[in-house]
């Protein structure tokens, strides 16, 4: 197999293609609409789009029934939902920029209510780093986002 100084290299090398990702890795706007409201803004601004939602996932509720198993934490959320998604075009511009962008796809798009701020909805995404074929999928998942936020 691998020499541990080999897999050293390999990660250096990796760790050395992305910059470092700090606060601003995560793109999160208020959105003004019960949770409802946006998840569905958030699934519409996709799917008019013409992207196909590949999965819709219910992060809160898993937290919620995973809590006893973990000496019963309070809940984070009241609600937290995900949508995953891809694009034929947008995709295969980032892939044929740089192979390796294919560790970026499926997309995903949040959106979530903490039970320490009941009525404020967040909507976001985990921006791409700059750069590489990756700026088009930031404008696009940006833009969807900011649908769904209620800023257009």
């Amino acid at each position: 197999m691998f020499s541990r100084k080999s897999i050293a290299g390999i990660v250096i090398a990796i760790g050395t293609c992305f910059p470092a990702f700090g606060q601003d890795a995560v793109t999160r706007l208020a959105a003004d609409a019960p949770f409802e409201q946006v998840i569905a803004d958030l699934e519409d601004a996709i799917v008019n789009r013409g992207y196909v939602v590949d999965y819709r996932g219910n992060i809160g509720e898993m937290l919620k029934r995973t809590a006893g198993d973990l000496g019963n934490r309070p809940a984070l959320y009241r609600n937290a939902e995900f949508f995953q998604f891809c694009s034929a075009v947008v995709s295969r511009k980032a892939m044929e920029a740089d192979t390796a962008n294919i560790a970026f796809c499926p997309y995903v798009l949040f959106a979530y209510e903490t039970e320490a701020k009941p009525g404020e909805v967040m909507v976001g995404f985990r921006r791409l780093p700059p750069g590489g074929g990756r700026d088009e999928v930031n404008a696009l998942l940006e833009g969807i986002v900011r649908e769904a936020a209620g800023e257009f």
